[in-house]
């Protein structure tokens, strides 16, 4: 099992900056790659940034590509979303995620293969 602990949400201006944590605890090593993911109110869940834990190859959704940074710190089983320009259409839950241990740290957009899953943190952007 792994365990995903989020944290950084907050209230921020349009415009603003906000830098999401995700401390990885248990059996870290059988994921290849986690990923971002959030829910606004009202909106299926939607994914917003992918990172391979084996190269710290990055990959995003169009709405928050050049604004927003995926990175990782292995020895701290730790990775990031640095929020860069956020806008109020960015206010939603964020969720970290990390890939079950049969599942490669290829290019993937859905949820299917992510199968451990933080409680959430809140980002909320006003205009």
């Amino acid at each position: 099992q792994v365990q995903l602990v989020e944290s950084g949400g907050g209230l921020v201006q349009a415009g603003g900056s906000l830098r999401l944590s995700c401390a990885a605890s248990g059996r870290t090593s059988v994921s290849n790659a986690m990923g971002w993911f959030r829910q606004a109110p009202g909106k299926e869940r939607e994914f917003v940034a992918g990172i391979s834990m084996i190269d710290g190859r990055t990959y995003y959704a169009d709405a928050v590509k050049g604004r927003f940074t995926a990175a990782r710190d292995n020895a701290k089983n730790t990775v990031y979303l640095q929020m860069n320009s956020l806008k109020p259409e960015d206010t939603a839950v964020y969720y970290c995620a990390a890939k079950g241990e049969y599942y490669s740290d290829s290019y993937y957009f859905g949820e299917y293969e992510y199968h451990y899953w933080g409680q959430g943190t809140q980002v909320t952007v006003s205009s």
